[in-house]
């Protein structure tokens, strides 16, 4: 059954539902899509008649809600005047609990100030709390609401793949969808992870990691067979059966039967020696070195616990980590720390429930979740992932064991993990103040933008844009300018970065408006944190898209042509440029610094604030040269081929396979053209007539 034909099939009935309540279509495609075709619910979208709340906010609005909803499972949505989403929370019966916010008493200064804020609300009924469960995770992470407890980091995990779509299978890094035929392993914490445990299976099994069309193409053996990290099945060095063999012992040991195969090796290398075949008894010596270098890098691995993740929180100085262990199949495949935003206010079990929802949206679950502690709706939430997995999920708190040795293994690793971030951020927000203090600044700034140019005589120029904040380089902020004015001179920097500042901040201006707002927010925030009071209610947490500071990586006439721009876009007062000339000498230690309203100084050698612009410097350094040999390689390998229209990647390689060179093809007549498999006479009129304009 489609979600649609559940559009009536709320608790109690569409007829149970008061009449000025609409179940719409358009709504329910909305916000069901996105869950998944095994999950359906009847939606809610309204949203009260103008004259029933016309002028009304906070407990005054939902005071008029309440009265029309229905006794029923579902998912409310809290919005302010602007309409952005400020809170997404599920209820066994949304009456009861949205009752509970219309009251406006008692509640905690997190929980009244969203109350405040709203100025209506949206409503989806479900079947079950389950259904409100997946759903309110899914919302979640969709809409990001400024109230809730949201992941920072939530890319996919990889995977080792054993690919069985080829004769001789391969073994390579995956992420993402599953849509290759394979056996998949995994998650591991890390891409770094699968690397080096993909390293090490090849020198211990000789699985190969070329391209399908590289295997074909080979007429003698690569050099990975030559360092013995390949079997060579590519020539015919290995037969088929012998690199099934291998094969099928690398999946027993990703499988968990490790044991297994090393005996079975062991022996091989016994009996090699017996035969006095000391050059196959050495290999398989090697092949043993490698897999015991898998497992003495895994860590932990448990004689008890075949899959499971293992969660482990932490609370401290207003901040939260989630330290995840993952095993599966008796082996231990690596840990991450997650710091996600949440109020201060919030009890471990609120913010670990949470988490938990959201981390298994788009993720496979294992058979066992151990936590450190008991979490909110933990039943609840366990049939939940349950119902998604197709499975048992089992969702406990060890107390005693192997697997409580697990958690409070995981729990320190929380512990440390967070001291080392709170000892970064305490770091961080000193510098901040300093930087604040050594260029006049009102407040310490929360996003510094710095920026530079990158070429060779002019060819293939890049701007780069880092973003730094309290927290460090915002690495997901940073921006790169592919240099597109024909104008500009090659070699002009100061063309190249009037370019980048006017595309930057018209766009900036189209996007999100006058910054006068973002620099009340910000100011809000600052003065929250300087004073220390009310910080668990400032917990809008956004990084701004606004720049308090960019920094310049040249002298006085960079920073004339930056503050032109400015002007002319008139935001020349609410964004601070500043200017970093090399030294004299181009030494490190003595930058000039240009400040509007100032003369130029230079800071004394061993001062913290300068070591910290240094570093922001290099940084942009790095980016824009990363950037600009990333475009350099692009056009050293590209193909006059690629500038025909209607000439894509196949007809493009169906060429070059025929006539050997791009060259050649330019050459060719259009009889010799239409010879190409997949080229017309009108598509070899298309290209003869390219390469011959007159």
């Amino acid at each position: 059954m489609s979600p649609l034909d559940h559009k009536n099939k709320a608790r109690g009935g569409a007829d149970d539902l008061p009449p000025e309540i609409d179940l719409e279509d358009e709504a329910l495609e909305e916000i069901v899509e996105p869950v998944g075709p095994d999950v359906a619910f009847t939606a809610i979208d309204w949203t009260p008649h103008a004259g029933d709340a016309e002028g009304m906010v906070g407990a005054e609005v939902i005071q008029t809600l309440v009265k029309r909803l229905p006794n029923a499972p579902g998912v409310y949505r809290m919005m302010n005047a602007a309409g952005d989403v400020l809170y997404v929370g599920k209820a066994r019966s949304l009456k009861k609990r949205v009752t509970n916010y219309a009251q406006g008493r008692f509640h905690t200064n997190r929980i009244g100030r969203m109350v405040r804020e709203t100025s209506t609300m949206e409503f989806v009924v479900t079947r079950t709390e389950i259904e409100a469960l997946l759903l309110e995770a899914n919302l979640i992470k969709r809409l990001r609401p400024r109230f809730n407890v949201l992941m920072r980091d939530d890319k996919s995990f990889p995977y080792i793949l054993l690919t069985g779509d080829h004769v001789s299978p391969g073994i390579y890094k995956h992420r993402g969808a599953r849509s290759r035929k394979g056996d998949y392993f995994g998650p591991f914490a890390s891409a770094g992870a699968v690397g080096r445990t993909i390293n090490s299976l090849q020198r211990a099994f000789l699985l190969r990691s070329c391209t399908n069309s590289f295997y074909e193409n080979r007429t003698r053996p690569c050099l990975l067979y030559q360092i013995k990290r390949c079997a060579g099945p590519c020539t015919g060095e290995i037969s088929h059966e012998g690199y099934a063999e291998l094969v099928a012992e690398a999946k027993d040991f990703l499988s968990g039967r490790s044991q297994k195969v090393k005996t079975e090796i062991s022996a091989a290398m016994q009996q090699a020696s017996q035969d006095l075949d000391f050059e196959r008894a050495a290999i398989y010596r090697d092949r043993l070195a490698a897999l015991s270098h898998v497992q003495s890098h895994q860590g932990i691995n448990p004689a008890t616990v075949d899959e499971a993740d293992v969660f482990a929180i932490h609370q401290e100085g207003g901040q939260v980590c989630i330290q995840v262990f993952f095993f599966r199949t008796g082996q231990n495949w690596g840990n991450r720390a997650y710091f996600p935003k949440a109020d201060p206010a919030l009890e471990g079990s609120e913010v670990l429930g949470s988490f938990l929802a959201q981390f298994y949206d788009d993720k496979p679950t294992p058979r066992a979740i151990l936590l450190s502690q008991t979490v909110e709706d933990q039943e609840l939430l366990g049939e939940a992932l349950s119902t998604r997995a197709g499975r048992k999920v089992a969702i406990s708190v060890p107390q005693r064991g192997e697997k409580k040795d697990l958690t409070d293994n995981a729990l320190q690793n929380a512990r440390e993990a967070l001291g080392r971030r709170l000892a970064e951020t305490s770091t961080q927000a000193r510098l901040l103040a300093g930087f604040a203090e050594t260029f006049g600044l009102a407040k310490p700034p929360v996003r510094i933008e710095v920026y530079d140019n990158s070429h060779i005589m002019g060819t293939n120029a890049v701007g780069a844009m880092v973003v730094a904040g309290p927290e460090g380089f915002v690495k997901n902020q940073y921006r790169k300018f592919n240099i597109r004015s024909t104008e500009i001179t090659p070699g002009d920097d100061f063309g190249m970065m009037r370019e980048v500042m006017e595309r930057r901040f018209s766009r900036l201006l189209k996007e999100h408006g006058d910054v006068a707002v973002a620099d009340d927010a910000a100011a809000g925030e600052a003065t929250a944190a300087e004073t220390g009071d009310d910080i668990e209610d400032d917990i809008s947490g956004s990084f701004p898209a606004w720049p308090d500071v960019i920094l310049i990586d040249g002298g006085q006439g960079q920073m004339t042509a930056v503050r032109k721009i400015l002007s002319d876009l008139g935001i020349e007062d609410r964004v601070v440029a500043i200017g970093i000339a090399k030294g004299q000498d181009r030494d490190a230690g003595r930058e000039r610094f240009f400040v509007k309203g100032r003369d130029s100084f230079s800071l004394p050698v061993r001062d913290p604030v300068l070591y910290f612009v240094q570093r922001l410097r290099d940084e942009v350094h790095r980016f824009a040269i990363g950037s600009h040999r990333a475009r350099r390689k692009k056009e050293m390998v590209k193909s006059p081929l690629d500038e025909i229209a209607g000439i894509g990647p196949g007809r493009k390689r169906a060429l070059l396979l025929h006539f050997g060179t791009a060259k050649a093809v330019s050459r060719a007549a259009i009889e010799d053209l239409r010879k190409v498999d997949g080229i017309s006479e009108q598509v070899a009129k298309l290209v003869y007539n390219h390469f011959h304009e007159s």
